[in-house]
């Protein structure tokens, strides 16, 4: 995965002055309190933040649980894929986990710098291609690893950020009970 994003990270870097400059044009940084909603449900997601700092999440509630589905963390990418895609209202909530600073993108002002600037087109089939493949990897291991293997991943990945996740949050982001991550976290230390 890492080596993806390198990828696009090295067609980013080697883009033109203009493009550049049009892609920094249509970028807005804002900063977002811990408990901010970025998107909301039932709102069209009209814009990706890119998360420069923090850490946000998306979540639906089903059967009044919040199911936590993403976890985003610096250079991540925050939308609701479909909602964005389709522009149609959005099943899920994002929202900042601690307090965040992003790089803010309006929808309509992207599709219109694609048609100015082919090589944003590009960059947009680069990065819907490194979200395909994460949630491919996603899915794989949600079949295939068991609580332990998914929690000593996630810690493997992001010791460091994850200290700072409620506990219910990162079960939830597992698929498993808060007792199952508390006996896991016991049975680890």
């Amino acid at each position: 995965m890492q080596s993806y994003l390198e990828k696009i990270n090295q067609y980013i870097s080697g883009l033109d002055k203009e493009t550049i400059a049009a892609l920094e044009q249509i970028s807005d940084i804002k900063t977002y309190k811990k408990g901010d909603l970025l998107l909301k449900q039932n709102e069209v997601s009209s814009k990706s933040y890119h998360i420069l700092s923090g850490i946000a999440r998306k979540f639906f509630i089903h059967n009044d649980k919040e199911i936590t589905t993403e976890l985003y963390f610096e250079q991540d990418l925050a939308f609701s894929f479909e909602s964005y895609t389709l522009q149609t209202p959005s099943k899920e909530y994002i929202e900042a986990l601690t307090d965040v600073k992003v790089s803010v993108i309006h929808y309509h002002a992207f599709q219109d710098a694609k048609q100015k600037f082919p090589k944003l087109t590009t960059l947009d089939l680069m990065l819907v291609e490194y979200y395909s493949i994460w949630l491919e990897n996603r899915l794989f291991q949600f079949h295939t690893q068991s609580a332990t293997e998914k929690y000593l991943d996630i810690v493997t990945k992001s010791p460091h950020l994850i200290q700072q996740l409620p506990l219910t949050i990162i079960a939830s982001y597992l698929n498993i009970s808060l007792e199952t991550l508390s006996r896991i976290r016991a049975k680890i230390s």
